[in-house]
């Protein structure tokens, strides 16, 4: 009871209150904030697990893929266009690989930012790693290989070559895992559907691929997209001469691999490539797979200045690439025609 004389205002205690609340609030903020980010700081995460587990993912987009195609369910539909007027295409393929492969890599590791092409609201708990590392990924990589969450960033591309696989061109399909640390990619999968192989690889550890016995340069074979082709093969006769062989493809996960020693059971239906250009705006999850390959077989991918391309951020790579492996990478810069790829 207050003393004689004195009334309290019950607003007044109801603000004083209030005021005690918030500056409790705030003091205890901070030190649940501090606790947090220290939480997630601490988080780890072993790349070779990682690296199961994108193969994985892929193996699962791949199935989903080729199911839609072989039952014809594309139901495809355009999301745009690109900067070259070319319709950019959505199927039922693209959507069933992006909800396996983002929600399995996802559910596997919460504290890590995936970036997929596709986007979707369909959430599946029940995808799960079953803890099972492939034969090959055990006799090559070593595991312990830990690092913190935070600066884990992973690319998919649920279906690259979405354009030929409408056309039913489906050796330039592809699903594909990118896995980046501190923007430089260290894990590359890259899974074709329709023959079931998959190539892999984490920089400076071990690949189940290998470069070719060798290449040419005088004049190269160059790769080039198909479809988003803009004006890269005038560019790349100037670069080397008319009489150079210039192979349209679809898919970037495809142009990679014709750069790399296939299996003999692959050979006969892959285009073999000395050089893979791309003149015009291009997405992470599109090349950072194949980016990792190339760097683990000590080849090169960067921008056309030569530049290294960062795997965090936005997902737009604005300077176009070349990639080679197997060749002097800096002389076949030096060939390039000079090429701002915003202004073309």
């Amino acid at each position: 009871m207050a003393p004689m004389g004195i009334r309290l205002s019950p607003l007044g205690v109801a603000m004083f209150c209030l005021l005690g609340v918030g500056v409790i609030y705030h003091l205890y903020a901070g030190v649940i904030s501090n606790r947090w980010a220290a939480f997630r700081q601490s988080s780890k995460v072993d790349l070779r697990d990682l690296l199961a587990v994108s193969v994985e993912a892929a193996v699962l987009g791949g199935t989903e893929v080729k199911k839609v195609r072989h039952e014809n369910g594309l139901q495809e539909k355009s999301k745009g266009k690109t900067k070259e007027g070319a319709s950019e295409l959505l199927t039922m393929g693209d959507l069933q690989s992006h909800r396996k492969m983002f929600n399995l890599i996802s559910n596997t590791f919460p504290d890590v930012t995936v970036n997929s092409e596709e986007h979707d609201n369909m959430v599946d708990k029940a995808a799960s790693w079953n803890r099972v590392i492939p034969a090959d990924i055990i006799d090559k990589i070593e595991g312990g290989k830990d690092v913190p969450a935070e600066s884990v960033t992973v690319w998919i591309d649920p279906l690259d070559a979405t354009q030929e696989y409408t056309e039913n061109l489906v050796k330039y399909v592809t699903t594909m895992v990118c896995v980046a640390v501190d923007g430089k990619p260290v894990i590359g999968v890259i899974h074709q559907p329709f023959s079931d192989f998959t190539a892999w690889a984490f920089v400076g550890q071990g690949s189940n691929m290998r470069p070719r016995p060798s290449y040419s340069v005088s004049p190269p074979k160059a790769i080039v997209s198909r479809s988003h082709s803009g004006k890269v093969k005038s560019f790349v006769q100037d670069a080397f001469g008319n009489g150079t062989t210039i192979i349209g493809a679809g898919g970037a996960g495809y142009k990679v691999l014709s750069l790399l020693a296939m299996p003999f059971s692959e050979t006969g239906s892959m285009d073999q490539a000395d050089v893979y250009i791309h003149v015009t705006f291009i997405k992470k999850w599109d090349i950072c797979a194949g980016a990792a390959l190339l760097d683990a077989l000590g080849g090169h991918m960067t921008t056309l200045k030569g530049e290294d391309i960062d795997y965090s951020g936005t997902p737009l790579n604005k300077g176009g690439l070349v990639a080679s492996v197997g060749v002097d990478h800096k002389a076949l810069l030096e060939r390039l025609p000079n090429w701002e790829p915003e202004k073309h």
